[in-house]
Formats: C-alpha cells, sequence, structure tokens
C-alpha cells in the first residue's frame, strides 16, 4: 500500500487520526485543528480556532462523529500551544471529549466555535484528578497530566459486549514519585451523552458532563513521559493497543508500546505504589518480558502519533515529519508481529 501523506498543517505535529473505512475517509488531529482527507490523501477541510490540546482521535461507528481528547490547562504543554498560535491569555484548567460532526466538514479553516461542528463534554473526573494531590501530597493524582489516548471498544472480559469509549489519562513523567507507575483508563458509556454536549466557547467553558466515568482501569506499566499518546482498540487480537513516550525509570523497561488484553476481565487488588485497590487489567504476553518488575511490551519507534487497527489484521501507523512548510506525517500499512510489534506490509 502506497503510504497517505497528510498534508502540512503548521507548527504542531500530528497527535492521531481516526478512519471511517466504509466512507473512505481519514481524519488528522494536527494538535489545534482536525483535518479531513480521503484516504488517498485528498484534503476535503478541516476545522480550526482551537486554542487546547486536541490529542487521540477515534471514529465512532455506532453514530459516525469523531471523539477526541481536549486538554485546556497552564502547564508547559499548554502554555507551548498558546505561545505557538500567538495567544497571550490564558485559560482555565479544564478536560473535555471533542466530539466533531464530521460530515459538515466541507471545506478549509471552518472555525470550532462557529461553524455549529463541534460539541464537548467535561470530564470532572480529570479535572479533579489534574488539580488534586498524589501521595506524600505531591501535585497530581496518580501523576495526572491530563489526558490523551482515547478508543472504542468492549469492556475487557466482555469482547462481544457493547463498545464504550475508553480514555487514558497523561501522565507526567515525574521520576522521584512512587504513585504514577500505572495507566489510568476511564471508561464511559456515551449512548446518552447527548444530554451533555454543548458547543464549547473558549472564552467561557462549561461544565457539562457526567459526575464519573462508569469504571476506571489501571495498567501497571511504569512510568511513561506523558502517559498513553495513542489509544487503539484491535478487534483482530483483541488487544487494546497502548502506544507512549519512553519513561525514565531505571527499575523498569520503559517500552514504547503496551497492550491490554481484552479477553481478561479486570482483577480488584491492591495498586503497586498507591496505598489504595483498583480494577487492574492484564498486560498482553507477547513481546518482551521483563522480568524484575513482570512488565510485557515491545520497543518499536512507531504509533505515538498515530495507530489504527483495522480489524482484519492491517494497521495503518503514522510516521511524523516536518517540512519546510509545516508539520506532517506518511500513514504506513503495518502488520502485527508478536515478537517485535509492527512490521511494514510490503
Amino acid at each position: 500500500m502506497k503510504p497517505i501523506f497528510t498534508g502540512t498543517h503548521g507548527n504542531c505535529h500530528i497527535q492521531g487520526f481516526a478512519v471511517d473505512d466504509k466512507k473512505h475517509m481519514i481524519y488528522y488531529s494536527f494538535t489545534t485543528k482536525l483535518v479531513k482527507s480521503t484516504l488517498d490523501g485528498e484534503i476535503v477541510g478541516s476545522v480550526d480556532g482551537l486554542t487546547g490540546h486536541l490529542g487521540c482521535i477515534d471514529f465512532c461507528r455506532a453514530d459516525g462523529r469523531v471523539y477526541g481528547s481536549l486538554e485546556y490547562k497552564n502547564d508547559v504543554i499548554g502554555r507551548g500551544i498558546r505561545s505557538a498560535l500567538g495567544v497571550n491569555k490564558g485559560t482555565e484548567d479544564g478536560f473535555y471529549i471533542a466530539i466533531f460532526d464530521v460530515d459538515k466538514i466541507d471545506r478549509m479553516h471552518m472555525d470550532a466555535e462557529a461553524d455549529g461542528i463541534m460539541t464537548a463534554v467535561y470530564l470532572h473526573d480529570v479535572v479533579a484528578d489534574y488539580k488534586g494531590q498524589g501521595q506524600n501530597q505531591v501535585p497530581h493524582r496518580y501523576g495526572c497530566s491530563g489526558i490523551d489516548g482515547t478508543a472504542f471498544g468492549p469492556i475487557p472480559g466482555d469482547v462481544e459486549g457493547r463498545h464504550h469509549l475508553f480514555v487514558s489519562y497523561g501522565i507526567y513523567g515525574d521520576t522521584a514519585r512512587e504513585d504514577n507507575d500505572h495507566q489510568v483508563l476511564l471508561c464511559f458509556d456515551t449512548e446518552n451523552w447527548k444530554a451533555y454536549e454543548q458547543p464549547l466557547s473558549q472564552s467561557d467553558m462549561h461544565h457539562s458532563g457526567p459526575e464519573r466515568a462508569g469504571q476506571r482501569f489501571f495498567v501497571y506499566t511504569g512510568n511513561t513521559t506523558y502517559g498513553v499518546q495513542n489509544l487503539e482498540y484491535d478487534a483482530h487480537t483483541n488487544y487494546y493497543f497502548m502506544a507512549v513516550y519512553r519513561g525514565q525509570k531505571a527499575a523498569f523497561p520503559n517500552y514504547d508500546l503496551y497492550a491490554v488484553d481484552a479477553k481478561k476481565a479486570p482483577v480488584t487488588q491492591p495498586l503497586r505504589g498507591l496505598r489504595e485497590t483498583g480494577a487492574v487489567l492484564s498486560l498482553a504476553s507477547p513481546g518482551q518480558y521483563h522480568e524484575a518488575s513482570g512488565v510485557h511490551g515491545w520497543r518499536f519507534p512507531y504509533g505515538s502519533t498515530g495507530l489504527y487497527a483495522r480489524g482484519n489484521g492491517q494497521y495503518l501507523i503514522s510516521q511524523n515529519q516536518v517540512a519546510r512548510t509545516g508539520q506532517c506525517s506518511f500513514i504506513y500499512s503495518y502488520v502485527f508481529d508478536e515478537k517485535r510489534g509492527f512490521v511494514l506490509d510490503i
């Protein structure tokens, strides 16, 4: 398969992409904008005007819309995005799922606020953990830096069940604490989210959303730098793939890629490094095994800027680039190898 070129799109790199195979469309998150293209590489339009961080996105087959993590915060990431946009005014800390009616995208530079394309749902859990305290009164419960990875899939242990939205925490890469060694996944039933959805005014942000997630899961990987960058459910393997930026703790293998085995139900147990219990998901056993930590994973350099499972053993994975005219990416076809992770589909 010939790689798909995203086109060049400004100063902010690609965060992820979503695919509607039925309509032959692909959608790219370039941090402050959503871009719509055909799978042949023809750009159809874009949604611009975001001053927050649009991260990993996923296509919902149930309603034909694209869902993505959207962060507004005043840490180094938030300040960096506003600086790149030339926006001097700060904002309140807020975390949302942005929902795009992608069928309405028909031209470039449509406005996220004014053109009736995007609504947003506020995530109270994330705000509480971001503003809360971890153990020993350090900032940010679980090391929460916000959210990034998003994926629709079944609840682990029930792969034939209805799909829910899974949202992964960003986790600060702090090597001096021990309470940030789990990936945290929130699970939401979005079937009745219309009651929460509202257009988002970035100058007066709403707080309309569920008071808490339906379920909260933990995955023990060791600390990673900013948590799960891309989360993707694969119906072929029944894995939730988690592509990350490597962690820095010497006690862990610090892989680039992990996978949750969705065939296995969560187990409620004490959380390592934390004085609490939680519902722990199992890492898939293929790949490399780090005996000292008990962690499985792969060393694979791509996926953190986009990973899509077609459900038939084929995968599309982003390899981001920087051109003279702006940030871009090539999307290549891969197959999964249990030992190596992913290999190019030649």
